[in-house]
This record gives structure tokens, C-alpha cells and sequence, in this order.
């Protein structure tokens, strides 16, 4: 069976980063790469998954102005399939919902680091991630940073598309319900018509 590499592609969102991660400090978003798609995490206020797909090393679809590609770490390999890595992607994005998103216990590094675990039995480097366990000692960390650095462009398109998708099944429910009604109301009307005419009836036969 053919071994698939597991790569992981990291992402600078600050621009002082070329300053300060000689220190061993850095804002990094951390995408896994593997096949053909790369994966990553993000905030929103749904409860539905936060994960999301582009094309590898994409910086438009994440937002090219915030996230710039960094570069490329092997971490190792893997026997799954294509599809059954979909499907594990899927299954662990159950677990990373928009609204958990969390800076210092679930952000895009902890799905990235959980994925790659389950690939191919090994974690992302403990740099890539290394803000979080920092922010411990500076709680309002989280507060400061922008937007952008929770939720990538993508997956704001995923959130429009599915908000858009609620309401237009949330309308089409509600015209249904109203056709509904309007149907057993019809219903009940003409079983109250039948009923008056069978009571008159009755009455003209009784009094013949």
C-alpha cells in the first residue's frame, strides 16, 4: 500500500514575526496537508464545525493580508486513503465546532496537532503552537487579537453559505406549515359543511 506524506503548512499572521521568532515566539496558523487538500480551523458563533478546506499553501483563500505562508514540515506518513482521511477529518471536526474555538485549548494548531496524531502517529512541533501555553500568563491575549486571526476569509464563505442555507430551509418549513394548515382547516371546513347538510337533511326526513 502506497505511504501518503503527511505535511504541515504554517502560516506567519503577524508581520513582527520575522523579529521575534528567533525567541521562539510566533502567531502561526498551521494547516495539514495531506493528498491534494489542506485542512485548517477556525472560530465562528455556530454550533457546527469550524473546520474547513482549501487548496495547499493557498493565502487568498485564507486571507492574504493576515496569513502568509511560512513553509512546508514533513511529519510523517500515512496509509489512509484520500477519502478515509476525509472521513477522519470529518469525524475529528465534530469535535472543533466554531463556537469552541478557544486560543488557548482549541485553536487551528490544536486541530492541526490532533489530525497529524491520528494520521500518522505523531504531533506538530511544540513552536508552532507555543502562543497558546505563552497566553496562559497573558489572559486578554485572546481579546487583542483581530477577527481575522479566528476566522479565515473561507470560512467565512462556509458560514454565509450555511447561514443562507438555514434560512432558506427555515422558510421553506414555515411555508409548509402554513400550507398545512391551510389545508386542515380546509379539511375541517368542509367536514363542518357535510355535517351541517346531513343534520338538515335529517331534520326534513323527520319532519316528513
Amino acid at each position: 500500500m502506497a505511504r501518503e506524506q503527511v505535511k504541515v503548512n504554517v502560516y506567519d499572521m503577524c508581520s513582527f514575526n520575522s523579529y521575534i521568532s528567533a525567541l521562539g515566539v510566533g502567531v502561526y496558523h498551521s494547516g495539514i496537508h495531506v493528498y491534494s487538500t489542506e485542512y485548517g480551523y477556525g472560530g465562528h458563533p455556530f454550533d457546527f464545525t469550524g473546520v474547513f478546506e482549501i487548496d495547499p499553501r493557498d493565502e487568498e483563500a485564507l486571507g492574504e493580508d493576515t496569513f502568509k505562508f511560512r513553509e512546508t514540515l514533513l511529519i510523517g506518513y500515512t496509509d489512509f486513503t484520500d477519502d478515509e482521511v476525509r472521513e477522519i477529518v470529518q469525524q475529528i471536526g465534530n469535535e472543533f465546532k466554531g463556537d469552541q474555538y478557544h486560543l488557548l485549548h482549541k485553536n487551528c494548531n490544536h486541530f492541526t496537532d490532533t489530525v497529524c496524531k491520528t494520521l500518522c502517529g505523531k504531533g506538530i512541533p511544540s513552536w508552532i503552537n507555543r502562543l497558546a501555553y505563552i497566553s496562559t500568563c497573558v489572559p486578554f491575549l485572546e481579546r487583542c487579537l483581530p477577527k481575522e486571526f479566528l476566522t479565515p476569509i473561507i470560512l467565512e464563505e462556509n458560514i454565509r453559505e450555511k447561514v443562507m442555507q438555514s434560512s432558506e430551509n427555515y422558510t421553506q418549513s414555515i411555508e409548509l406549515n402554513e400550507s398545512q394548515d391551510l389545508e386542515s382547516r380546509q379539511r375541517a371546513q368542509r367536514r363542518s359543511e357535510q355535517k351541517f347538510f346531513l343534520n338538515s337533511t335529517s331534520k326534513r326526513h323527520s319532519l316528513l
